[in-house]
């Protein structure tokens, strides 16, 4: 508890006292097991509920979408859909935030084959996601009998607390709550393998796009239940893709203003760094694939590249496919069809192999 306590009390200022903030995150590292370990929630509950977008964006066709989906819901239009809700392990200041949310997908009994273990997928969409992000897949993944949930990470759609517009909550210039973030989707994630094992699953995946590809990794290098995993842009340095990346530049701008470096940003995310959990990641057998982008200015090619070769030279068993455009191009026209190609290909394929193997 004093560590996680410790993130809590560095959430504050950006410049704070840096060698503090870089000996707590390599104690982190250390001692990964208690700070990303839990106690399993007692609160499991499947809700009834209209989807709704939770949009990220003001641009007028969104807006026109959520108005849609608002009416069909209020006019009794549209079926209302299951989500499993319960407690996070984690909690934080924002009480809307630590009410897991994840739409539920279970996988038709006429999709399953005889004989074969029941088996679930964990879906984390990117950062900013939408209420509706990546629930395509979900369906895909039913089609093969496997069985998906597709959780909101935290401060994303419904548990986005009513201030915040956009989930800036999740990564900032605010170390400790982004530190905090990522611990408690990683918890997140293991705590909704423990429900699917109520219900009878034995194998699980996890897939994750973007920031929710840094969350999967994090998980699964802890957590051995998670035998496939498909990582939709990946990087090996949380700090890099904050202090480099397109998207995060207001993020720089707040670390570059109180006088750090790229070299310390690094150091001040290690805990939920990729890098950081390379060697324990290789250690369990598990199948994974990793989708990057020629012209990524999110995830930059290098810190992608530089996966590959981690994995290549640990051994992991992996699939590396390749997108000719950039980090946002992936979810149009016609990328996204090959990117769905690459992760539904493999999610299939993985799944059938590991139930052969029992």
């Amino acid at each position: 508890m004093a560590l996680v306590e410790e993130v809590g009390d560095s959430a504050g200022a950006v410049s704070g006292d840096l060698d503090r903030m870089i000996a707590l995150n390599q104690e982190i590292v250390r001692r990964s097991d208690d700070f990303f370990g839990y106690e399993t929630p007692t609160d499991f509950r499947i809700e009834q509920r209209h989807q709704l977008l939770f949009p990220t964006n003001v641009r007028p066709e969104t807006l026109a979408q959520e108005a849609e989906m608002r009416r069909q819901a209020e006019a009794g239009e549209s079926e209302p859909a299951p989500f499993l809700r319960f407690t996070s392990a984690v909690r934080t200041p924002y009480p809307e935030n630590d009410q897991m949310n994840a739409r539920w997908y279970p996988a038709p009994e006429s999709k399953r084959r005889p004989g074969r273990p029941k088996q679930a997928i964990i879906v984390m969409p990117q950062w900013n996601a939408d209420a509706i992000s990546h629930n395509v897949l979900c369906r895909l993944f039913n089609r093969f009998g496997i069985s998906a949930l597709r959780l909101s990470q935290p401060y994303h759609d419904i548990r986005r607390p009513q201030e915040l517009e956009r989930s800036d909550y999740a990564v900032s210039a605010n170390v400790g709550r982004t530190t905090a973030a990522c611990r408690q989707a990683v918890v997140d994630i293991r705590s909704c393998m423990d429900w699917l094992e109520t219900l009878g699953y034995t194998q699980f995946g996890v897939l994750g796009t973007s920031l929710g590809s840094c969350y999967a990794f994090v998980a699964a290098a802890h957590d051995p239940r998670l035998r496939v995993c498909a990582f939709n842009h990946a990087s090996t340095w949380f700090g890099d893709v904050a202090w480099e990346g397109q998207s995060t530049r207001h993020v720089r701008a707040g670390f570059a203003e109180a006088g750090l470096t790229q070299d310390q940003v690094r150091q001040m995310f290690l805990g939920i760094s990729p890098m950081s959990y390379m060697e324990r990641f290789a250690t369990t057998p598990k199948r994974s694939l990793v989708v990057h982008a020629t012209y990524d200015l999110t995830f930059p090619l290098h810190l992608s590249l530089d996966v590959l070769d981690n994995f290549q030279r640990r051994g992991v068993d992996y699939v590396s496919k390749v997108l000719p455009c950039g980090h946002y191009t992936t979810g149009e026209t016609p990328y996204k069809y090959l990117d769905g190609w690459y992760l539904g290909s493999f999610v299939y394929q993985a799944f059938r192999d590991l139930a052969a193997r029992g």
